[in-house]
């Protein structure tokens, strides 16, 4: 199978391709620069046609390029930036990819939990509507900007990603010092719930929507057991060996302060359940908490 991907630099993006490559398939690597290196792709995703890069003979697309969410404080230039890096470019290259000869057969393409915005006491599937607030109106339009694929018969399926836990980066990285020094705080109160799936399983999931001819729509990328933020906090000095220090903590207002509007992804619960993926038929290798960490980290 040949596979284009943007994103490919990034955490998911170099985990997925040397996936694929190990199983001899290959791989397009859409970039935003010049291209430097054999199976490099140059793509414009801010252009109306994204460039015109070079689909023709690819089976299927995986779009995961985007600005950071969690890169830095949300100003309101930097929420164009995100919304821009998602919307605009999803709708180019779904767009280029109705111009390819032959037309690609797939595009997964990568979304988020934050589609549901807060999820209160709730646990939430695919059923649930969108939410409110600045990051489930992104991820809905996000969503609708691949229809050009849509209308074109090209199946398509979205990746509603939770926290992608690896060492290697995203929030994993971020905690993993603290957590080795055994200083790793709680957010707030700790009792906000937050839906993860380690880097392993987001790997699987996407080459299995790759593979499952039927699936099509979106999918909760999220292990069946969402944690507190104190949950994972104590599991993850756990996995370092360490003891947990529940009263250790960062208050709510301080975050705010520190953070503004992007701290609402720290302090927001999003309890989500991967209904849809499940009755697809995909099992998950590391489906708790303590586990993942375990693979993850190598310990």
């Amino acid at each position: 199978m040949k596979v284009a991907i943007t994103g490919s630099s990034g955490l998911i993006g170099r985990a997925l391709t040397a996936s694929l490559q190990a199983d001899d398939h290959e791989v397009v690597r859409l970039v935003r620069r010049p291209v430097r290196a054999a199976g490099e792709v140059r793509w414009d995703p801010r252009a109306a046609d994204a460039g015109n890069p070079q689909l023709d003979g690819a089976d299927a697309v995986v779009h995961l390029a985007g600005a950071g969410v969690g890169s830095r404080r949300w100003t309101a230039s930097y929420k164009a930036e995100i919304r821009a890096s998602r919307v605009l470019a999803t709708q180019a290259l779904a767009t280029a990819m109705t111009r390819a000869d032959p037309v690609p057969k797939t595009l997964v393409s990568g979304s988020a939990i934050g589609w549901y915005g807060g999820t209160g006491d709730r646990t939430v599937t695919e059923d649930d509507p969108a939410g409110d607030g600045f990051l489930a109106r992104v991820v809905h339009d996000w969503e609708a900007a691949a229809d050009p694929a849509r209308a074109a018969g090209i199946r398509t399926a979205h990746t509603r990603s939770g926290l992608v836990l690896s060492p290697r980066g995203g929030v994993l990285a971020r905690l993993a010092l603290p957590a080795r020094l055994g200083l790793l705080p709680r957010f707030g109160d700790g009792s906000q719930v937050m839906s993860w799936i380690s880097l392993t399983d987001e790997v699987r999931a996407i080459r299995f929507l790759l593979d499952t001819e039927t699936a099509s729509g979106s999918f909760n990328l999220t292990a069946p057991n969402p944690v507190t933020n104190g949950e994972l906090t104590a599991t993850l000095h756990a996995a370092f060996r360490r003891p947990d220090l529940p009263w250790l903590r960062v208050p709510a207002p301080v975050l705010r302060l520190a953070l503004g509007e992007m701290s609402s992804e720290l302090l927001t619960s999003a309890s989500v359940t991967p209904k849809r993926l499940r009755q697809a038929g995909f099992e998950f290798r590391y489906p708790t908490l303590a586990a993942a960490l375990q693979a993850e980290l190598g310990r």
